[in-house]
């Protein structure tokens, strides 16, 4: 490993020169991207249904081809998962990430085909690795191992040929043999489906290996930290594994758990935020600690960006990289090198640099509240749990939060289930400072606040210890990367969870 890791270091700073010329020139490689697409599906038959042969430009492109979600594509996608072929992207398709961004009961299968892989998902993480080697180039990480927190692997009963599985799991299945020498746990446990036992074997194997970087959804890793201590009985993490350096996060907002993970892991260590979803890896941080992550536009993946305010008319429109405006939510609109085509992905995200192109995700297009013209989206909410944690001294494991509606008796509400990790010494005290980071945050909540002409103060419960983890067991959909809501315009996931926790 001592011998291999400086080769390799070598080589992923070699690679600087690559990224240098895509972030140098964005616009121009994501115009090289839609063409080679276009290309290389004319003749499938989403291509020749779309008359993807008389594509000249993006305008045509547009044109050619509507805005589409999920159940739009989904008759190819299950013709694909029988073993047809030529559907929607022109080499096979073997693999399927099955979808866990949404805790509903139906899941999505995202095709992966292999240019997906190599062109988009490995090379970005390549990529990662340069950016991270270009700001810290004495770096040891590669000298240890790196502990990946995944997902399950099924395979597909439908066709022999075909498998799916988590995206991680995906992912973990094809990568290089130089990369298993750098990654625990063994695949065999990477892969259990049974979340708990698969802590507690990951929690047995890894704890004497020399862990330097860690990646995974920041939930699950905390509950794989309290084991680990429990079962060596250190205070910190860094005396288990006092080489680690890096931790890369992602899939939801890391805000809430910036101070957990600091107390945790005892000392001073990088944090990278990586955009990696089922559909693609978008962007990532360029160094630790910036604001906003680089926008990946060479990655076998072009990028629309839809104006909330086109989101559910009729014929919505985009514009491209060289249109957007900074502070701005976009609903983002893909199409991939694995045969997704103006594909709605359901997040939203905002610039926070143009030179060069920077973003952070800011919330769903679906996970928001609006239900009395407060606009609230999940970046707020996140901000605003930081902000009274910070005035409380409260520590806040997971959230979610719904609207209350008008009755007779009373005035709307927005209502917050909340576990803690660290109680704050007075509730009534936490709920007025999130009230109070809420307004200062986003003006159209201070309004309908404004002496509780329409919203009354937050309702929050303080939910024990494990609630949201029963509700997520009770729907299949415990471990991996699946995570809780935190905001909808429904009552769904409050009344479910409330009623998950209820005394029998």
């Amino acid at each position: 490993m001592a011998l291999l890791s400086p080769a390799i270091s070598s080589l992923a700073r070699m690679r600087q020169w690559r990224i240098d010329a895509w972030r140098s020139h964005p616009v121009d490689s994501q115009r090289e991207v839609i063409q080679n697409l276009v290309t290389s599906a004319q003749y499938t038959e989403f291509g020749r249904k779309h008359n993807f042969h008389n594509i000249y430009n993006i305008r045509d492109f547009k044109k050619a081809v509507p805005i589409c979600e999920y159940d739009d594509l989904k008759p190819y996608i299950e013709r694909m998962m029988k073993g047809e072929q030529n559907l929607l992207w022109n080499s096979p398709i073997f693999w399927f990430a099955k979808s866990s961004g949404t805790t509903s009961d139906k899941s999505k299968f995202i095709p992966v085909s292999e240019e997906s892989l190599e062109d988009c998902h490995f090379k970005a993480a390549k990529d990662v690795l340069t950016m991270y080697y270009s700001y810290n180039p004495d770096s040891a990480m590669l000298t240890g191992k790196g502990l990946v927190l995944g997902g399950s692997h099924t395979i597909n009963p439908v066709n022999n040929e075909a498998q799916y599985g988590d995206l991680s799991a995906v992912l973990l299945q094809n990568s290089p043999f130089w990369g298993h020498w750098l990654r625990t746990p063994d695949l065999e446990i990477a892969l259990m489906d049974k979340w708990e036992d698969k802590l507690e074997k990951m929690a047995l194997q890894t704890v004497n290996e020399n862990v330097t970087s860690i990646s995974g959804v920041p939930t699950w890793t905390l509950i794989l930290f309290k084991r680990l201590l429990e079962m060596t009985g250190k205070q910190a993490i860094s005396e288990i594994w006092p080489d680690l350096e890096l931790y890369m996060h992602g899939g939801v907002s890391f805000t809430p758990y910036r101070e957990q993970f600091k107390s945790i892991i005892g000392k001073p260590i990088h944090y990278l935020e990586t955009y990696n979803a089922s559909e693609g890896f978008f962007a990532a941080n360029a160094a630790p600690g910036d604001e906003g992550m680089a926008l990946f536009t060479d990655h076998g993946i072009f990028l629309e960006f839809m104006p909330m305010g086109e989101y559910g008319t009729a014929n919505p429109q985009t514009i491209g990289l060289k249109d957007v405006e900074l502070n701005t939510n976009y609903a983002l609109v893909i199409s991939t090198n694995g045969g997704l085509w103006r594909y709605l992905l359901g997040d939203t995200i905002k610039f926070v640099s143009k030179d060069p192109y920077k973003i952070i995700v800011s919330g769903r297009v679906k996970h928001y509240i609006n239900a009395f013209g407060e606009e609230v989206i999940v970046d707020n909410s996140d901000q605003a749990i930081d902000m009274a944690c910070k005035k409380t001294g409260a520590v806040v494991n997971d959230y979610t939060a719904a609207p209350v509606y008008f009755s007779d008796n009373s005035n709307g509400a927005h209502e917050w289930l909340i576990e803690f990790e660290k109680e704050p010494a007075n509730l009534e005290a936490f709920v007025t400072e999130l009230d109070a980071a809420l307004q200062s945050i986003n003006s159209d909540y201070e309004a309908k606040r404004y002496k509780n002409i329409a919203l009354s103060l937050p309702k929050v419960h303080n939910m024990a210890r494990g609630s949201f983890n029963k509700w997520l067991q009770l729907k299949g959909k415990l471990g991996g990367q699946h995570k809780v809501p935190r905001l909808c315009n429904e009552r769904k996931y409050v009344e479910e969870i409330l009623a998950a926790n209820r005394p029998t």
